[in-house]
């Protein structure tokens, strides 16, 4: 596939997709004769996953690194694992945090609700 195909699939800007193989974040993508970008399904399942490590806040660099011990190969697995263990750590306080947060405007909501009520 080319690089607009790829685009349009995974709904990611050229430019960022050339950013992410200039960050070695997309590794090995091949290139034709004309020195196009040729992308695979594995490349898309692999922008796929960024996808969902960048929505969960996982910074670049680690998902740099992520990338490079997938492309180590199965004898980084280990390593893969304790990346994503400590990243899930970091989203469960962060979804205990916002909780907090929540618990706090709905207080607010509820404050504003009964004087809201005391008015009609």
């Amino acid at each position: 596939m080319k690089i607009s195909e790829v685009s349009e699939k995974t709904n990611i800007s050229i430019h960022t997709l050339r950013y992410y193989e200039k960050e070695g974040l997309l590794l090995n993508i091949r290139r034709n004769v004309s020195g196009q970008r040729i992308f695979d399904q594995t490349d898309i399942e692999w922008l796929t996953w960024i996808k969902r490590l960048k929505s969960t806040g996982m910074p670049l660099a680690e998902i740099k690194t992520f990338a490079k011990l997938r492309l180590a190969g199965t004898n980084t697995l280990h390593d893969r694992k304790l990346l994503l263990l400590t990243h899930k750590v970091n989203l469960e306080r962060e979804i205990e945090r916002l909780n907090d947060e929540l618990e706090i405007v709905r207080y607010k909501i509820n404050a504003y609700d009964e004087k809201i009520l005391d008015l009609e």
